[in-house]
């Protein structure tokens, strides 16, 4: 096939091409040598100095008369430099249009088409392009290559006008052609590039596949926000599929698991969040080619306080845990808690032991009893207790350690030592492992301890300041009278599982008084009332609980710890209703005088 050159050109010397051709591989050898290295400072100068040498090879190839038989080196030349470019400045910048422009004006020279097309800008010059790349066959690689990088310039500027009207115009299409971007993405097949040709950084399939991943995300947040959740939904699970191949990229994964999590699909909720602690514990290696222009660079990069940002694997892998947790997928929720421990505690100093400095998060010593509650669910009571054990055994220097400090407190004598409400709540859900494994006594001195100390603690004082504030003081609170409430009853229904109905009675009595709205202490109480013959209380107060069935639940609920609320959970009497039908019904009816 002949082609045309403009007249007065000539072109450099076969010698030349086969230098600047191996330059140029050499140089992206070098880039993958720098993408291996684990010193970061040789890595970064390694790059350096291999983009300074694109710039040079361009500018020896571009400072000759343009010649087709030079293009596709000299267009892979472009394509290395824009990519490693925006590598290095995580991002695309404005020049990096002007590097795409002229290598097309390069291509039009050489078909003595350069002129009023110009005045159309990019698109004008891709319409041209692709109108003679027929005639250009040994062209169509690297040109589908170099439309590859401008559909990742527009798509990280939002000029989804003419990246959709480029990728119609890739494709072949004619007007009336499809305007989704995925479905357009998906048709585009970059052809394969000849086994002698010169070396890229990326080819253009492989860019393919990640602007194809950054375009379903973007698309599936935007169809979010318009309130499509079915297509945002099938979106994301798109733009996450491609994350399996070792990318630590998440984002899509866990926007797919908040979606399945608002539309009740628990399996594919908790399957997204496991891909999500996978695809965060991929360390990068060798094996896993680094691909340079990365999802990241197309999308807006999230802060830390934005929805977007997945934090780590330990942050993933809490939230794993606890939402199987509240699902009741105890074993599950068990094995990734002792994980998380795991992952948190490796190489850690036992005497540095502190909450982590996100404040949303729960804190180390949460993370715990999280920890033991979810054993305790699964049936795993003696893992708890270790779990427990372990706790207590990191934060000794917290407790009080001399005996007549507690003395003197219940004496007044001195102000009673400070306690945190965790170190209690432990002592709960070590009974509550005694009480699995059948040790009624252990169980009984468990709570009896826990409520020691809960006692000792007062409620804090309400202090002035934004609201935000008093809603922190409230849910505290309301967290101290429930975390009472439920160590009076486990140790209430233990003398209950003992015959000593009397000692339980105490216990259910004052569950009623430290937390008023705790139903299920009253109905703790109005059975054991029942079972001791004491009808006239019993029946009293089965009138109080039947008048607050049918009042309007209150709006205002306070977040409880999970911890707490799996322990609540443990201790929630399932015959209610029967027991006030079964009192409804015995009771004679009022007689009309």
């Amino acid at each position: 096939m002949s082609h045309q050159t403009p007249l007065g050109t000539s072109l450099p010397p076969a010698n030349c091409l086969d230098l600047w051709r191996e330059k140029n591989d050499q140089l992206v050898r070098q880039v993958k040598v720098a993408q291996d290295s684990r010193l970061p400072l040789r890595r970064q100068q390694l790059a350096q100095d291999a983009l300074e040498g694109l710039r040079e090879l361009l500018h020896c190839l571009q400072g000759l008369p343009a010649a087709v038989p030079v293009l596709p080196l000299e267009l892979t030349v472009i394509c290395n430099l824009i990519t490693l470019r925006a590598s290095l400045a995580q991002g695309f910048i404005e020049d990096q249009a002007q590097d795409i422009q002229w290598g097309l004006e390069r291509v039009l020279e050489t078909q003595e088409q350069l002129g009023p097309r110009l005045e159309h800008g990019l698109t004008g010059l891709w319409n041209s392009i692709l109108h003679v790349s027929s005639t250009l066959l040994e062209l169509l690689p690297v040109l589908h290559h170099l439309a590859g990088l401008q559909v990742a310039l527009w798509l990280s500027t939002d000029c989804l006008g003419d990246l959709t009207l480029l990728l119609q115009t890739l494709n072949g299409s004619q007007s009336g052609a499809s305007e989704d971007l995925l479905i357009l993405l998906k048709t585009w097949s970059p052809p394969a590039k000849e086994s002698d040709a010169p070396l890229t950084l990326q080819d253009a399939r492989g860019l393919r596949d990640v602007l194809l991943t950054a375009a379903a995300f973007r698309q599936g947040l935007q169809e979010l926000v318009t309130g499509s959740l079915p297509r945002a939904l099938s979106s994301l699970h798109e733009a996450a599929s491609a994350l399996k191949g070792g990318s630590n990229w998440g984002p899509p994964l866990l926007e797919a698991s908040r979606l399945f999590r608002q539309l009740g699909n628990t399996v594919a909720e908790l399957e997204s969040l496991e891909l999500l602690v996978e695809t965060l514990s991929v360390t990068p290696s060798s094996e896993v080619p680094h691909l340079l222009i990365e999802v990241e660079l197309l999308l807006p990069r999230p802060d830390p306080a934005s929805p977007l940002h997945c934090g780590t694997q330990s942050h993933v892998k809490h939230l794993l845990a606890s939402r199987c947790l509240q699902k009741g997928r105890a074993e599950d929720a068990a094995e990734h808690y002792l994980d998380l421990l795991a992952l948190l505690l490796d190489g850690s100093e036992p005497k540095k032991f502190s909450p982590p400095p996100c404040p949303p998060g729960p804190s180390m010593p949460e993370l715990f009893l999280e920890a033991a509650a979810a054993l305790i669910q699964a049936g795993r009571a003696q893992d708890a207790l270790t779990v427990c054990e372990e706790l207590l055994s990191r934060t000794s220097s917290l407790l009080p350690k001399m005996p007549w400090l507690w003395e003197d407190a219940r004496k007044g004598t001195k102000e009673s030592p400070h306690c945190p409400p965790w170190v209690s709540a432990t002592y709960l859900l070590q009974g509550q492992a005694w009480v699995q494994l059948g040790a009624q006594k252990e169980a009984i001195s468990e709570f009896s301890r826990c409520l020691e100390l809960l006692f000792q603690a007062t409620p804090k004082d309400k202090e002035q300041g934004p609201a935000s504030n008093c809603e922190q003081w409230c849910s505290s609170n309301v967290a101290l009278q429930q975390l009472r409430a439920a160590a009076l009853i486990s140790r209430g229904l233990e003398w209950v599982a003992s015959g000593q109905d009397a000692r339980a009675l105490q216990d259910f009595l004052l569950s009623v008084q430290v937390c008023p709205g705790n139903r299920d202490a009253s109905f703790h109480l109005l059975k054991t009332l029942r079972r001791l013959n004491r009808r006239d209380e019993a029946t009293a107060l089965w009138r109080r609980l039947e008048a607050q069935t049918k009042l309007p639940q209150e709006n205002a609920t306070w977040s409880l710890p999970l911890y707490l609320e799996t322990c609540l959970s443990w201790i929630h009497p399932p015959d209610r209703e029967t027991l006030l039908e079964e009192f409804r019904t015995s009771l004679p009816e009022p007689c009309d005088l």
